[in-house]
């Protein structure tokens, strides 16, 4: 048994933060005793749940995009990233991770049988996108599908018709897939599209919806702009990602369907400082202007319709990662508690994983960080994860950089 005593608790839900809060762990869950077995002091410290990332992509991590299409990145380099971004996201305080698109279910039994150190992640295997659309990686006149290594990724799988969407369903979910991810629109990282273009039709989108229903669980959709958003959430698409171009139009049909939004910023901002150290050529970059403040606009249009909106930072690519960083330009966008709620309670419900992961409550997974400061004043201070004092996983202590558990 240990208790966590004496931090300002913020519990994931919105609610107040309490002062001089303690919470106690038994095994791998929150319980609702009185303090009791080993006692760590966190006076001074913001004790949260273990954040959420919603949008990764851990294949070929730390590696140059184009080179990892190309399949200039060995296997054991590909592993090498993978596993390092994933003990990365952890020491950053997300104990969380849904990777939508690329990593396989080999990742997540390495991790779940404690090989490599990481947080538990949800994965959708590779991409499902049409032929020439977004997701389409590979030489540009040398045909062919995306680099892949089973066990370790697959970015996507090219299908065209309702019958090649179901049978690339199938092998995602071979694969360990928990969902599955589409791309209905054109994107930013692409050669072949633009943001304007939609892609898959509905009785495509719909084929998928059923092979995920099938297996109890969703699709989520690749989407900039409303027309494809509207395409995938009448087919019965349940997430969206970035959606930078929604109308109001576009939210209040999200909201009636009960569809999310899971914005992107960190991405946006990243191509736009420097698209060369995520790993994509120069050409990419002009399309990511602008991308970022019209990805706000639709954000706060969504949160006025009542869209629920979680948190995803897309990572991917070389350069640095900050998984913290989505919740402090978000906090810019809605207000730091809204953000932190977006990448812990709402982001559970994203996953379904409400009540287990996201809050702080008895019963929960005891997954739980302790930051050096006030997010709701600071919310900067998850774009370092040395701010991250504690980080507690299944009830394991996984990061104390202050020793506050002795021996």
């Amino acid at each position: 048994m240990l208790t966590l005593a004496g931090a300002t608790l913020i519990d994931g839900t919105g609610r107040d933060p309490v002062a001089g809060a303690h919470v106690v762990i038994d095994g791998a869950r929150i319980q609702d005793r009185a303090p009791s077995g080993r006692i760590l002091d966190l006076t001074g410290l913001t004790l949260l749940p273990g954040l959420i990332d919603a949008h990764v992509h851990l294949f070929g991590a730390g590696h140059s995009l184009g080179d990892v299409t190309a399949g200039e990145v060995s296997a054991a380099e590909v592993a090498a990233g993978m596993f390092h971004a994933a003990g990365r996201a952890l020491q950053s305080g997300f104990t969380t991770l849904r990777d939508c698109g690329g990593a396989d279910g080999g990742l997540v039994r390495a991790i779940g049988a404690g090989l490599v150190p990481g947080p538990r992640v949800l994965v959708a295997g590779p991409i499902l996108a049409q032929t020439g659309g977004h997701g389409h990686f590979g030489p540009t006149f040398g045909g062919g599908d995306s680099w892949a290594v089973p066990g370790l990724g697959r970015l996507s799988h090219i299908c065209d018709g309702p019958d090649e969407v179901r049978r690339a369903a199938g092998t995602a979910f071979r694969s360990g897939a928990d969902f599955l991810k589409m791309c209905v629109t054109g994107g930013v990282v692409s050669h072949s599209d633009s943001l304007t273009d939609t892609q898959f039709t509905s009785d495509e989108i719909r084929a998928a919806v059923g092979e995920a229903d099938a297996r109890g669980t969703y699709v989520t959709v690749h989407a900039h702009n409303s027309a494809g958003v509207r395409v995938a959430v009448e087919a019965g698409a349940r997430c969206v990602e970035h959606g930078s171009d929604l109308d109001e139009e576009t939210c209040a049909l999200m909201a009636r369907h009960g569809a999310v939004l899971v914005p992107t910023l960190t991405a946006a901002r990243r191509l736009t400082e420097d698209a060369a150290k995520v790993g994509v050529g120069t050409d990419i970059a002009p399309r990511a202007d602008g991308v970022e403040a019209s990805m706000a606009r639709a954000l706060r249009t969504a949160v006025a319709a009542g869209v629920p909106v979680g948190s995803g930072s897309d990572l991917f690519g070389g350069g640095s990662w900050s998984h913290g960083r989505e919740l402090a330009l978000k906090a810019d966008l809605i207000g730091p508690m809204a953000a932190i709620t977006s990448a812990t309670s709402v982001n559970a419900r994203i996953l379904g994983l409400d009540g287990r992961l996201g809050t702080v409550r008895p019963g929960a997974t005891a997954d739980l960080i302790a930051v050096d400061g006030d997010p709701l004043t600071d919310p900067g201070l998850f774009d370092d994860p040395a701010r991250v004092v504690l980080v507690v996983k299944d009830g394991r202590v996984v990061k104390d950089t202050r020793r506050l558990l002795t021996p």
